[in-house]
């Protein structure tokens, strides 16, 4: 296929703004700006960008860098359009690169997360490293689902909570933020597209959290997560038992990021 040369003005000008998409891009972005620059198959046929975007990988940066190249040079067209999605999505990179805005409550790849919620009441001390929190449907149905996720994490040293082992607030909803905010990893059962899985997903992604989604039906994945990796599993001895050792694995690269002092 034929590439077009960029220039040299192009060339630090697409370099700023991929330090942008860096920094903001989810994986519904990278699908939307290949659909504007009809660059849908650079993004669908590279092995590592979505993957590492999902996984917090250290090569997230240099992969973005490749795509938005890649698509930049199909098209002379295509670095207007490149410039015109980011800036106006996430403004211009003149004046968003190099900010340093706020604090986080775990590592993130360029920039942190300054928040006043008022909903919640953020609690006292940081993320506990060897702490899993496990958002499922309170249904007795997953009390066996929870013993096989609990497994895994105690066969890889971590401890496994769920809102419904905790009463430290009146309200459900403080003790489930609190138990977040603390967690270096969350599991989320997406099982019967819960509501409340839903909303602690969204929490668990703003605070920069390892998320962690399994699912008994492939369908009950949000549209938005389902570029990440998922588990499927079955709710039975054979199917809880392929969960733990599918979990174990996870779990193990997540503590091998080394992100987590063991």
């Amino acid at each position: 296929m034929f590439r077009h040369e960029l220039s040299g003005d192009d060339r630090k000008r697409l370099i700023q703004l991929t330090k942008l998409a860096v920094k903001n891009f989810n994986g519904g972005d990278w699908q939307a700006l290949a659909a504007y620059t009809n660059a849908t198959d650079v993004v669908a046929n590279h092995d590592r960008l979505l993957r590492s975007l999902s996984f917090n990988d250290p090569d997230y940066s240099g992969n973005a860098h490749g795509v938005i190249f890649a698509i930049a040079e199909r098209d002379p067209d295509n670095v207007r359009i490149i410039e015109e999605f980011i800036v106006e999505t996430y403004g211009s990179p003149d004046e968003a690169i190099g900010t340093s805005e706020m604090i986080s409550t775990a590592p993130s790849k360029n920039r942190s997360l300054t928040f006043k919620p008022s909903v919640f009441e953020v609690p006292d001390g940081g993320t506990e490293h060897d702490l899993i929190a496990v958002m499922s449907p309170f249904a007795p149905q997953f009390e066996a689902v929870f013993n096989s996720i609990k497994s895994a994490a105690s066969y890889r040293g971590f401890r496994c909570l769920r809102a419904k082992d905790i009463w430290e607030h009146t309200s459900v909803i403080q003790d489930v933020f609190s138990l977040i905010f603390k967690a270096q990893i969350v599991v989320c059962d997406f099982t019967g597209k819960n509501a409340n899985v839903f909303y602690e997903a969204g929490i668990a992604h703003t605070l920069g959290k390892h998320v962690v989604p399994i699912t008994q039906v492939a369908q009950d994945i949000p549209f938005d997560l389902q570029h990440h990796r998922y588990s499927e599993y079955l709710n039975n001895g054979e199917g809880l038992a392929a969960l733990d050792e599918t979990l174990r694995a996870r779990f193990y690269a997540l503590r091998d990021m080394k992100l987590m002092p063991f």
